[in-house]
C-alpha cells in the first residue's frame, strides 16, 4: 500500500526512509509535467530517460517524440495581425 513502510529485516535496524515524492502537474489539454529526471518504461520493455529538470510526458501518444510531448500535434491559435487605420 502506498505510504506504508515495509517491516525491517532486523529488530534493531530502522525501517528505510521513503523515496522523495515527484511532483506531477496534469493539464487536461496538454501533457503531464513531471519534475525530472524521469525514466519511463514503455510498452515494448525499453526505458526512455530524460535528465531535464521538468519533463513533458505525452498522454495522447500522437507526439513525434513519444513518450516526450513535442506539441507537434496540438492546434495552434492564429492571431490576426493588427489592422491599420488608413483613413486620411
Amino acid at each position: 500500500m502506498p505510504g506504508t513502510s515495509e517491516p525491517s529485516t532486523s529488530d534493531n535496524a530502522p525501517a528505510p526512509l521513503p523515496a522523495p515524492a515527484r511532483r506531477v502537474s496534469v493539464d487536461p489539454e496538454g501533457p503531464v509535467l513531471v519534475e525530472g529526471p524521469v525514466e519511463i518504461l514503455l510498452d515494448d520493455g525499453t526505458v526512455a530517460r530524460s535528465d531535464r529538470f521538468q519533463v513533458a510526458v505525452c498522454t495522447c501518444r500522437r507526439s513525434r517524440t513519444y513518450p516526450w510531448c513535442d506539441t507537434s500535434h496540438r492546434r495552434r491559435e492564429r492571431i490576426a495581425p493588427p489592422t491599420e487605420d488608413r483613413t486620411p
